[in-house]
C-alpha cells in the first residue's frame, strides 16, 4: 500500500460546508423569460482502481493502460488523459468567441486520486482551473457522486453515507471548501436508482443529510405515481422523487431527468441541444417555465465522445450565438435557482417514484413492515420474473446482480466486518476517522464496491475484486493497529 486518498477524516468540515443554504449560481446571466427552452450536458469521468502496479500495489487503471499499450484498447489511454483535461482549451476559446456555454463534470473519487497518484499535473492543474477559476464557475458545474463509482442499489446500506463523503471529502482535498460549497447536484453511478423502498428511502436521506438538493435519474428508472411512465413533456421539467419506506415514513428530492437514447452518440454529436430546439414552455403552476432537456454521458469512452464531441460541441455553440432563438445552455443548478427566483420550486414539480414500486404498494396493501415488504417482493417476483428490486440503470440489458454472487458475497461480508470492527469507535469517537487503519480499511471497501468489477463479465475483474476482498480482510484481521494515526 503507497499512500491513502483523502477520502475520511473531515466529515465535521464537510457537513459544515455542504449544509450551508447557497445560492451560487445568483451571477448567472439565464433570463427565463426570454427562454422557451434550455439544455443541460453532463460528462461522467471514471477510471477505477486496480490491484496491477509494481508488486501489485493499487493504481488507476489509466496507468495500467500506459503501461500495457498493446493490450485491447489501452492504446487509448493518452486520448482518454486528453478528454480528461480538454474543457480546460475548449470552454476559454468558445467564450472568446462570444459564446456562453455550460457543462457539468462527474469525475469520479478513483480518477481524482489516479490523477495524482500518477503525477498527472496536466490533467490535475486542467481541472483545478475548471473547478477553482472564477469565469469557470459561470460555466462549469461539477456534479458529486460515490468515490468507487458504486452502483447504488446493490450498494451496502451503511456504505451510501461513506461512499457519499469520501468523494466530497476527496474534492475538497484537490480544489478547496470554496469549490465544494459550490456543489448541489448528484449524478449516481451507471444512472443507477435503487427501487427497493428501504434502499432508495436511505439513499436520498444520505444524499440530503450530505448537503445535496438535487440528483439526476434515468427515465425508464422511475415512473409516475400511479405507475404509469413518465409523458415526454415531463421529463423536460424537474421532478419530485418520492421515497416510502416499508415503516411509511417518506423522503424526497428534485430530480432532472436524463432522457434514455444512446448516451454517448446524443451527447458527442449534441443532440440534446437539437432536441431542445424544438421544445416548448411549460406551466408549473401558474408560471411559464421553459424546458430543459437533461443528458448525460461518458466524456472519454467511445470514438464519438473522443473525436467527435469537441466540435459538435463547438458547432451548437456557435449555433446559440449566431441564431438567439430562445434556446440556451443552461446547467441543472443554474435552472434550478432561476426557477426559484420566479417563484418556482419542489412543490410545483410532478411527483415520481422509483420504477415498480406503484405494483408493490397497490399488492402491498396494509401490510406496512419491514416483513410484510420483503413477503410482496417475494411473491411479485415469483409470479412475474420481469418484477425485480435490484433497481435500475442507464442500461436494461444488464444486471449488477445476477451471475457476481463471487463479488457481491465477498462485498457484503466485509463491509459487515468493517462496520462491526469500527463503528462503536467512530460513535464514541468521530476522530477514529482519521486513523490510518480506518482510511485503509475503508479504502478497501470502497472499491470492492466499483462497479467496473461486475461489468466486464468473469475474469481479470473479478480477479481484481478477489484480491481487493483478501487485502481487506488482511487489514481487518490485524489487531493493534486502531491507534496508528494516518
Amino acid at each position: 500500500m503507497t499512500g491513502c486518498p483523502p477520502i475520511s477524516g473531515r466529515e465535521a468540515e464537510v457537513a459544515a460546508v455542504m449544509l450551508k443554504q447557497r445560492q451560487v449560481w445568483s451571477n448567472s446571466a439565464i433570463d427565463l423569460e426570454h427562454l422557451h427552452s434550455g439544455f443541460a450536458c453532463a460528462l461522467h469521468m471514471h477510471q477505477p482502481t486496480v490491484p496491477a502496479g509494481a508488486n501489485n500495489n493499487l493504481i488507476s487503471h489509466l496507468q495500467y493502460m500506459l503501461d500495457h499499450p498493446n493490450e485491447g484498447d489501452n492504446h487509448n489511454a493518452e486520448p482518454f488523459a486528453h478528454c480528461y483535461r480538454r474543457l480546460a482549451d475548449l470552454l476559454p476559446g468558445l467564450i472568446k468567441e462570444g459564446c456562453s456555454p455550460r457543462i457539468m463534470l462527474d469525475y469520479s473519487g478513483n480518477l481524482l486520486w489516479g490523477i495524482e497518484q500518477m503525477g498527472r499535473r496536466d490533467i490535475g492543474d486542467a481541472l483545478h482551473y475548471l473547478a477553482c477559476d472564477p469565469l469557470m464557475q459561470g460555466h462549469v458545474e461539477w456534479l458529486g457522486t460515490f468515490w468507487s463509482h458504486a452502483v447504488a442499489p446493490s450498494t451496502p446500506i451503511p456504505d451510501l453515507k461513506l461512499q457519499i463523503s469520501a468523494w466530497q471529502q476527496q474534492f475538497a482535498a484537490c480544489f478547496g471548501s470554496a469549490a465544494l460549497e459550490r456543489i448541489k447536484g448528484f449524478s449516481p453511478p451507471e444512472m443507477a436508482l435503487p427501487n427497493h423502498p428501504d434502499t432508495l428511502f436511505e439513499f436520498i436521506k444520505a444524499l440530503k443529510e450530505a448537503g445535496y438538493q438535487w440528483l439526476l435519474v434515468q427515465e425508464h428508472s422511475v415512473e409516475c405515481t400511479d405507475g404509469s411512465p413518465l409523458q415526454r413533456s415531463q421529463c423536460f421539467v424537474p421532478n419530485q422523487l418520492l421515497a416510502r419506506n416499508s415503516q411509511g415514513e417518506e423522503i424526497s428530492m428534485t430530480a432532472l431527468i436524463k432522457t434514455q437514447g444512446s448516451d454517448t452518440k446524443l451527447v458527442g454529436q449534441m443532440q440534446p441541444y437539437y432536441e431542445a430546439l424544438g421544445c416548448a414552455p411549460q406551466r408549473l403552476g401558474d408560471i411559464e417555465v421553459p424546458s430543459l432537456v437533461s443528458q448525460i454521458a461518458d466524456g472519454e469512452n467511445g470514438g464519438v465522445m473522443m473525436n467527435e464531441f469537441p466540435e459538435a460541441f463547438r458547432q451548437a455553440n456557435h449555433h446559440i450565438r449566431d441564431n438567439p432563438k430562445g434556446t440556451a445552455a443552461i446547467n441543472g443548478s443554474e435552472y434550478i435557482e432561476a426557477l426559484e427566483r420566479i417563484g418556482v420550486n419542489h412543490h410545483h414539480f410532478p411527483t415520481i417514484q422509483a420504477v415498480q414500486q406503484h405494483r408493490l404498494w397497490s399488492e402491498l396493501g396494509d401490510n406496512t413492515s419491514a416483513e410484510g415488504l420483503e413477503e410482496t417482493i417475494s411473491k411479485l417476483m415469483a409470479d412475474d420474473t420481469n418484477f425485480n428490486m435490484e433497481g435500475a440503470s442507464w442500461t436494461n440489458n444488464l444486471s449488477w446482480v445476477e451471475g457476481y454472487a463471487n463479488v457481491l458475497g465477498p462485498m457484503n461480508q466485509l463491509s459487515a466486518q468493517f462496520h462491526a470492527q469500527f463503528d462503536p469507535s467512530v460513535a464514541a469517537d468521530p476522530t477514529a476517522t482519521r486513523t490510518r487503519a480506518y482510511q485503509e480499511s475503508l479504502l478497501h471497501v470502497l472499491l470492492l464496491e466499483t462497479s467496473c468489477f461486475r461489468y466486464w463479465g468473469q475474469g481479470a475483474w473479478t480477479d481484481y475484486a478477489r484480491e481487493i476482498h483478501r487485502r481487506g480482510e488482511e487489514l481487518l484481521g490485524q489487531t493493534n493497529f486502531t491507534t496508528s494515526a494516518s
